[in-house]
């Protein structure tokens, strides 16, 4: 053995060694392949060591997906790879009609209830031990199983429905045998095939984006199937597709696609397209089209597909209803066990019991003897008959009540999605419950933990003010606006707009007004009346809070973030004034290293936040084939042409000086040979002598700068181009003026779609300056300017915000200073130790930007106290060399595959720094509708509230105390440390602090009451809240700290949590939720909220502007924040209370029946005989008595919903767990005893000494055990209308009915016993009706008693506030009686 061991071993490692050469080899062969490539392409320079570095990360593994058509030369290969993929079918059932029955058992009989009585019957087929008829005892088990296999197969034959109308839905789909596009049912869709789709057609499949008829290669796609955002989503065609002018010819495509293997991650998608020549182009999320998006404002799209069915990502996303255990369901299961134990015990008596019985009774005539003719042992009796009263008291154990939960729970939500006080009107959408089964456990909620932005406010961004070049300029004109809108009235508002839908337009008109009176100074007198009657229409309009609605036709669209109070800014005149300063000189001046000009500065400040975003702009009054302004796209160039123009570029200057006698032209003129290689701007200033001109003669009309952008045309054609480009001249007449401003802002609206409230807002403030982002497309973005014209900027690259770097940048060529210019916007925390530190060697400039950086910092500081969000903005211009060296390994870094992510990352990190600091914004995000009295409220009903937010310390705190989440009595302290230590001193520091206080406090108190004087003042009460930002929270989360940090936030009001990751947030919830075992819940509105949104005990998600990413994932999704109240305090509290109240009602239920044949046993030697018919005795619980508790459980109310709402301090009594203690629960229990021992022995006291019959003895016990429950469950009741009664009714009428039935019809039902007749008999006796109402009296009395005594002496908080609330509504019906009529 211990030779072949070490055989074996030297084997494995000869085989490892031979594995690391392999893998070596492969690495090598890798490098040296892609060093060929790159050398090929003129990609990889000797002198950097960037490309190398790069080159090892991206490694590439066989789990990669390759995609190849179905076209010519690759039939052979494609028939090997796609047999490893599936077809576009897609199928959501669980079963088929062949496997439904034994999978659907298989799934039922997880349940350990189910398996205990599939137990129970199997051991009733036991001859020694059956105590009931083999069929009946599998009777409630087979019911149960029936009926849940029944709700089973509707739900899935439902699914099979829509899957079916799905996969036959058509598109077109190239046929290499029509050679043609040709109609074929979506579940007919392989990977690899060709698909054309038209506009507003739904996407059968995710596939990579290769021709749109679109002439900038953009495709538009709605995604709200997807994230719920309705705002359009621009796809790209890959690059070196973008410039074909014909549609894609499938029998000519010969590239293959390389990508990532089928994940469920929507914001990602990897990969690379791989050309016959080796030659790669990296694919991204914006070149795939996924599955359930919708083709928008396109009119033709093809694309390969690389997903199909259920690998595409939106079916890879798709899950049910997420299930979580809830805190009833835990105690109940607690509960069970004793139950369990019970049963135990009791068959353990009737066990032992029987022992005695043979040990007395050996020769009893009645026991069979065994097969060889002796008698049963009496232990051995003892040890069957244990299990026959297993068998027999087997009911003690609520098998109806997990169905009945069931119900209960689908009955509840059904009421709270039906609840028009949570319904949304001006979104119209109601609540959204995606957990069935936690509802009640929205009546015990301890820890809120809410995001801020969006939840807490609207998400609506409105522009207020601003820093730019240190200094600061308040915006008070707009701010005076907004408080207009505050005091809007909707109704007022709507019918004003719709009588003057121009208006919106006003605050912009403004700015073109006042320009066109600074530049025409003899039409001053003309121009004033007119701005007059403009500035009294604003004061109207700007009451205006609606979203801006474009119609088109018949149709009309809802643009997101479009709400008059986002889009209308009024400029401030300061502002505008420097900023109509700017001209050429001012450029020149800043590009020869001088004091950069405020006019730059401003220019800058603005051309930043007109394209340093994702915005997709487009015209709603046209067609949509003319929906975006035509821009030549740009080819993408090498690295050696790109290089080479760049050689040459360094020579250029961006403009001459103008002279003052005639205008001249700043033209860059280029090499014939580069003139199809490089966009040609060409940039016309306006000269001085045009400005006098203009000044001086107010008919002609004033020349704007004008950009021309001219791409593949030959030196020759340039002057027909500036014949179509001529500049746009402003004509005004003394008499249309006013008409002219009007339509001229109706006819060039443009509508901006953004993903964002924020980007959507830095878009509208630059529009209010006349900085207006006209188009753009991959390659390139147009600006209208105003003061300098149109100019378009090369886009070369866009580096997308992400919450680490928390910031995102955009690369450009920027047309007057022929420079590669990096635009960046972002959080100041991450912006400020961005900037440039190092010396420009220009003393004057750097004494220049180390005043804007302590300028605009206390201006952030000024921004956060104010409550406002804050940006700040920054740019970086870059020489040739410098981008050259970055765009090397950032081409690799899009390529890869394997840790894309982090590549980009390194890369992004590497270009965002050096920036120059142009400004700092200030947006404010308003509070949403009734969130203070919500927290309020909260408050009240004892829920602790934390704001985890990834806003500053100044921001979250204002807001904080706007919404009284603080107070202004709270004692805030700040948790702020730069290590672990020093985080642990902190807190120490804090507790000890704490104490003190509460030590101090705890003696005043002492002192006023020793005191005989009331002159001494009563001592506050201490109230704290706690400040912790991102790194603090990351030493305080670590193991060592989180106790003492659970223990702080104990002491506190209010947590406050600031730049706080998403994943802080969620570790936060986790590390709450089980240090201090409470019940949370986390509410959010965006994509970062989602992770604390599912680890809390119930998630609740807010259908916001941000989309549907954080309501798809919660339990509930709600429209506001204001809704919270209701949803716990009404329904919170009804959902915890019925199902409490009716899961102690089974317990009492089950046990007070199951005694009867317990106490009988004694009477009959523990035999396991029954004194009521089989039928009866299982159709007790499954039917007689099921259908009450269930509609009392729906429909019961200990409180109405006013009463709850006024006083949330009702709210701790669910929250408590009150109505299901354990002295509850051994309450019932003993009830149950003692009515079972009352209705069990009055009538055997009563027939005693009869010759009555078996049955006749059991009827009045079991009529009487049926009202004694009903009535016992009318006395817990706390509201009863006509619908508790009819049920009622119909019980007892079922109770009758059945068991008249069944006695007149079933002579032999029940061998060797005869249940004819019985009832009939007892009906005719007057002493049964005797017997049965004096059971139920006394059964009944302690139970009324108790109930009567502890609502009057000994009332709940509930009770006293029923009471006072029916007290008061009978004084005001006295009242208003009192009051005579007139």
């Amino acid at each position: 053995m211990g030779k072949l061991f070490w055989e074996n071993r030297g084997h494995s490692s000869l085989l490892r060694t031979q594995l690391r050469l392999q893998m070596a080899g492969l690495l090598r062969w890798a490098r040296s392949r892609w060093r060929r490539l790159l050398v090929a392409r003129g990609r990889v320079d000797d002198s950097t060591k960037n490309g190398d570095e790069f080159s090892k990360l991206s490694k590439t593994t066989s789990k990669h997906r390759i995609v190849i058509p179905c076209m010519g030369k690759f039939k052979e290969e494609y028939g090997k790879v796609s047999k490893y993929y599936r077809n576009n079918r897609i199928r959501t059932t669980k079963y088929n009609i062949f496997n439904f029955i034994p999978k659907n058992l298989f799934e039922q009989f997880h349940r350990a209830a189910n398996v205990y009585f599939l137990f129970i019957a199997i051991l009733n087929w036991i001859p020694v031990v059956e105590a009931f008829r083999k069929e009946i005892t599998m009777l409630p088990l087979v019911v149960v199983l029936t009926v849940i296999a029944v709700k089973d197969g509707i739900e899935d034959f439902t699914r099979y429905k829509m899957d079916k109308m799905i996969n036959n839905l058509v598109t077109q789909v190239y046929s290499e045998k029509e050679k043609a596009y040709v109609e074929k049912f979506w579940k007919e869709v392989n990977v690899g095939d060709f698909i054309r789709l038209s506009c507003n057609e739904e996407i059968p499949a995710d596939m990579v984006l290769l021709y749109s008829t679109d002439e900038n290669g953009i495709c538009h796609i709605e995604t709200s199937s997807l994230d719920g955002e309705t705002n359009l989503k621009e796809r790209q065609v890959v690059r070196g597709f973008a410039e074909q002018d014909t549609e894609i010819d499938p029998e000519t495509f010969s590239s293959k696609i390389e990508c990532e293997t089928p994940n469920n991650n929507l914001n990602c998608f990897r990969g690379f397209l791989e050309h016959s020549n080796k030659e790669r182009l990296g694919l991204s999320k914006d070149n795939l089209l996924m599955r359930g998006c919708t083709v928008r404002n396109t009119e033709t799209v093809v694309g390969i597909v690389v997903y199909a069915g259920h690998e595409t990502k939106s079916m890879l996303n798709t899950t049910g209803c997420r299930y979580k255990r809830s805190k009833l369901e835990k105690r109940l299961n607690g509960d069970v066990i004793w139950c369990v134990v019970l049963l135990v015990v009791m068959c353990l008596v009737a066990a032992v019991g029987h022992w005695f019985w043979l040990y007395e009774h050996p020769d009893a005539i009645y026991d069979i003897p065994e097969s060889s003719g002796t008698q049963m042992s009496p232990l051995l009796g003892a040890f069957y008959k244990f299990w026959s009263a297993v068998i027999l008291l087997q009911v003690l154990i609520p098998i109806s009540l997990y169905a009945s939960i069931e119900l209960v729970k689908l009955g509840q939500v059904y009421f709270i999605q039906n609840d028009i006080d949570l319904y949304s009107e001006k979104r119209d959408s109601r609540i959204h419950c995606g957990s069935l089964n936690i509802a009640e456990d929205l009546g015990q909620i301890e820890y809120i933990f809410s995001d801020k932005t969006g939840t807490l406010t609207e998400n609506k961004m409105v522009f207020r003010r601003c820093s730019i070049s240190g200094q600061e300029y308040g915006h008070e004109e707009n701010a005076k606006r907004l408080e207009a809108y505050q005091e809007a009235d909707s109704e007022d508002e709507e019918e004003l707009l719709s009588v003057y839908p121009s208006l919106r337009h006003l605050s912009r008109m403004r700015l073109s007004s006042m320009r066109i009176e600074s530049s025409q100074r003899s039409m001053k007198s003309l121009h004033r009346p007119s701005l007059r009657r403009i500035s009294s229409c604003r004061t109207c309009v700007n009451c205006s809070s609606l979203s801006r609605i474009y119609r088109t036709g018949s149709t009309s669209m809802q643009v997101a973030f479009s709400s008059p109070i986002e889009t209308d800014v009024v400029p401030d005149m300061r502002l505008v004034k420097i900023f109509n300063q700017i001209s050429c000189e001012s450029y020149v001046q800043s590009n020869m290293g001088e004091l950069i000009p405020e006019p730059v500065y401003v220019t800058e400040f603005l051309i930043a936040l007109a394209i340093c975003n994702t915005v997709v702009v487009s015209t709603p009054n046209v067609s949509s084939s003319a929906k975006r302004p035509s821009i030549p796209r740009i080819r993408l160039m090498h690295l050696d042409e790109i290089r080479n123009v760049f050689q040459r570029l360094t020579a250029w200057k961006a403009s001459p000086k103008p002279s003052q006698q005639a205008p001249q032209e700043a033209q860059i003129v280029v090499p014939k040979d580069f003139s199809k290689k490089l966009s040609v701007f060409k940039v016309r200033f306006r000269s001085a002598s045009e400005q006098t001109s203009q000044a001086s003669d107010a008919s002609s009309s004033h020349s704007i700068a004008e950009t021309r952008v001219l791409l593949n045309l030959p030196a020759e054609d340039l002057s027909s181009d500036d014949q179509r480009s001529s500049a746009k001249s402003v004509h005004l007449s003394p008499e249309n003026d006013d008409e002219l401003l009007l339509e001229s802002s109706l006819e060039h609206e443009l509508c901006y779609e953004a993903e964002s409230p924020d980007e959507a807002a830095l878009v509208y403030a630059a529009r209010a300056y006349k900085c207006t982002l006209q188009a753009r497309n991959p390659d390139q973005v147009t600006v209208d300017l105003g003061v300098l014209g149109t100019l378009t900027f090369q886009l070369l690259h866009i580096l997308p915000f992400d919450s680490v770097r928390k910031r995102m940048s955009v690369v450009t060529k920027h047309p007057v200073l022929n420079q590669i210019m990096v635009y960046t916007k972002g959080a100041d925390s991450v912006i400020m130790d961005l900037l440039q530190n190092e010396s420009t060697g220009n003393i004057n400039l750097d004494i220049q930007k180390k005043k804007i950086k302590e300028r605009t910092q206390k201006h952030l500081d000024d921004y956060a106290r104010a409550g406002l969000r804050t940006l700040c903005i920054a740019m970086k211009m870059m020489t040739n060399e410098e981008y050259q060296e970055w765009l090397q390994g950032h081409i690799l870094a899009e390529k890869s595959i394997d840790r894309r992510e982090e590549l980009l990352l390194e890369s992004a990190i590497k270009l965002e720094k050096n920036l120059t600091l142009l400004g700092a914004t200030g947006i404010e995000d308003r509070l949403q509708e009734g969130v203070p009295e919500t927290i309020e409220k909260l408050r009240k009903a004892g829920i602790n509230i934390w704001m985890l937010t990834g806003d500053k310390n100044e921001t979250a705190v204002n807001i904080a105390y706007a919404c009284k989440l603080l107070d202004p009595s709270d004692k805030i302290f700040t948790l702020k440390a730069d290590s672990q230590d020093a985080c642990k001193q902190r807190m120490d520091s804090i507790l000890e602090d704490i104490k003190m206080r509460i030590h101090y406090n705890i003696r005043h108190k002492r002192s006023i009451f020793m005191s005989p004087s009331p002159s001494v003042a009563p001592a506050p009460h201490f109230s704290a809240g706690l400040i912790v930002d991102g790194p603090t929270l990351a030493f305080a989360l670590h193991e060592s700290l989180q106790s003492k940090f659970v223990e702080l936030t104990a002491c506190m009001r209010a947590v406050i949590c600031c730049r706080a990751t998403p994943l802080q947030k969620s570790e936060v919830v986790k590390l709450v939720r089980k240090k201090l075992k409470v019940m949370t819940l986390a509410i959010g509105d965006g994509a970062n909220d989602v992770s604390m949104i599912q680890v809390a005990n119930i998630g609740i998600g807010i259908a916001g502007q941000e989309g549907m990413q954080a309501a798809l994932a919660g339990d509930f999704a709600v429209s506001q924040f204001r809704h919270l109240s209701k949803l716990l305090f009404v329904h919170g509290h009804w959902c915890y209370t019925r199902l409490a109240s009716m899961t102690l009602y089974f317990f009492y239920k089950n046990l007070a029946y199951v005694n009867l044949l317990f106490w009988y046993q004694f009477f009959c030697g523990f035999s396991g005989t029954p004194m009521t018919d089989y039928w009866s005795l299982i159709l007790f619980n499954l039917l007689f008595t099921s259908l009450p508790p269930i509609i009392f459980g729906i429909l019961d109310k200990d409180i109405s919903a006013e009463v709850l709402m006024e006083l949330p301090e009702l709210y701790k009594t669910s929250q408590r767990s009150e109505p299901y203690v354990t002295s509850t629960f051994w309450m019932n229990i003993i009830d149950a005893f003692y009515q079972s021992l009352v209705c069990f022995f009055i009538p055997y006291l009563t027939y005693r000494g009869s010759d009555i019959d078996l049955y006749s003895f059991g009827t009045p016990m079991n009529t009487s055990i049926f009202f004694i429950i009903l009535l016992h469950l009318v006395i817990e009741s706390n509201s009863l209308t006509w619908l508790h009664f009819a049920v009622l009714a119909g019980s007892i009428l079922m109770f009758f009915g059945i068991t008249l039935g069944f006695g007149a019809t079933c002579i032999l039902c029940n061998p060797p016993a005869n249940p004819y007749w019985i009832l009939q008999r007892h009906l005719s006796d007057p002493m049964f009706y005797l017997v049965c109402i004096i059971t139920v009296m006394v059964a009944l009395f302690p139970r009324y008693m108790f109930r009567l005594i502890h609502n009057t002496v000994f009332p709940t908080p509930l009770m006293r506030a029923k009471l006072l609330k029916e007290g008061f509504f009978q004084e005001q019906k006295l009242h208003n009686s009192a009051v005579p009529s007139v």
